[in-house]
């Protein structure tokens, strides 16, 4: 991504707030696993969305004073010593080019430069990306950073740029798009080394192996999320992850998995038979839930509410489950598909941004309607990437086969 698509967003960041303030952005940390390990680092993406850069422990300052923008980025100092085990720093001017952000501090001189800001200028607020998805998690950097400005400066308002930030990456740029292009196509091509390679009595960590190996050998440095790989009735459970079950010789195996590319994710689910044909119910199953995703892939248009799309997801099914002779009610349906249809895709898996919503051109979201039945051991979930255009929308993950004939002659040329 070019630095112009970061100036931009900043820009328009700088739009959105009050004048008078100032905004933080804090890279984040890698919190320690065990002993001295930590796990691996992974940037905050509000901070990566505004600035482009990937490194760990930096902060970006943003300020509105008089009308007038700046901007500054904190990075750490090179040290010669921690070079010969870890690796040298960002060096400013590397900093610079990736960002476009012309004026790099150090990190230890954040206090310094925040408190004369506040001192030399009428600062009324603070913005910091005050995200929490849970109550017992641990403290941010950016929350422990709001509890500090509070005791110090109690007349300073604090409040949470996390929304504005999020309904900005609602609207994808064409180069956001072609990223994601990127991370689904490999994603096809780790879908198809799988199908290659899937045969009864392996275990499902075994066949995650071969979508992981397309990824690495890609250059792909992490995965849009832990890959699904769910045999029989395994594939029931919505978010089944251990991957550590033998695949019978009649299982539907379902795999909801993704690619991330400069952590722009794909995130795709098919399901396939592993003895390389659908028993017949198995096919009237499949057949449901691929009715449904197509009649939203239909449906998706500006202007229409973002909740819709379930809805119309929930009709197609709900009708489909009487045919299967699953249910006689629709309110029966919940047995059966009890997660929504879509969400936003983009730097995260489950993108941020408002739901609530009517449809726009470059909202790229899943498309993705199951049916779960325990009973029978049958699972399947079809899921694809779309993008929204001016007059309906794209299949961003076309390419990726679905269609049960095509999934049964592909898996005839193992």
């Amino acid at each position: 991504m070019k630095k112009e698509f970061y100036k931009n967003n900043r820009k328009k960041l700088l739009e959105r707030v009050e004048d008078n303030s100032i905004v933080l952005l804090f890279s984040g940390k890698a919190p320690y696993k065990s002993a001295d390990e930590t796990y691996q680092f992974s940037v905050n993406r509000n901070f990566y969305y505004m600035s482009g850069i990937s490194r760990e422990n930096f902060i970006l300052m943003l300020a509105k004073i008089n009308g007038k923008p700046s901007e500054s980025l904190f990075i750490e100092r090179g040290d010669p010593v921690l070079a010969r085990w870890l690796g040298e720093k960002m060096k400013v001017e590397e900093a610079q080019e990736i960002s476009g952000v012309e004026s790099v501090n150090y990190i230890d001189e954040l206090e310094s430069v925040f408190s004369n800001l506040l001192n030399r200028n009428r600062i009324e607020s603070i913005y910091l990306d005050l995200e929490r998805q849970e109550w017992n998690i641990p403290i941010s950097e950016a929350n422990s950073f709001a509890l500090s400005v509070k005791e110090k400066y109690p007349a300073l308002k604090v409040e949470n740029i996390h929304n504005v930030i999020g309904d900005m990456r609602v609207i994808k740029s064409p180069e956001e798009i072609e990223l994601l292009r990127k991370a689904i196509h490999i994603t096809n091509e780790g879908i198809k080394n799988i199908w290659r390679n899937a045969k009864p009595g392996m275990m499902e960590y075994e066949l995650e192996a071969y979508f992981d190996f397309v990824l690495k050998s890609r250059g792909v440095k992490d995965f849009a999320f832990k890959t699904i790989m769910a045999s029989g009735k395994n594939a029931t459970v919505l978010h089944y992850s251990q991957n550590n079950s033998k695949v019978k010789e009649n299982d539907l195996v379902l795999m909801d998995l993704g690619a991330q590319f400069d952590y722009y994710n794909a995130d795709i689910s098919r399901t396939f038979p592993i003895s390389g044909k659908f028993t017949k119910r198995q096919r009237e199953v499949y057949d449901v839930v691929l009715r449904a995703q197509k009649a939203v892939e239909e449906t998706a248009k500006p202007g229409l509410p973002f909740k819709r799309l379930n809805e119309v997801a929930r009709e197609v099914l709900a009708e489909g489950c009487k045919e299967l002779g699953l249910i006689k009610k629709d309110s029966e349906l919940s047995n059966y598909y009890f997660h929504g249809v879509s969400h936003y895709i983009g730097l995260d898996t489950h993108d941020v941004g408002n739901r609530n919503l009517d449809l726009k051109p470059w909202m790229v979201m899943s498309d993705e309607p199951g049916l779960y039945i325990p009973e029978e051991g049958i699972g399947v979930r079809i899921e694809d990437d779309i993008l929204i255009t001016e007059k309906g929308c794209e299949v961003l993950s076309k390419e990726i086969i679905k269609d049960p004939d095509e999934i049964e002659e592909f898996l005839a040329t193992r």
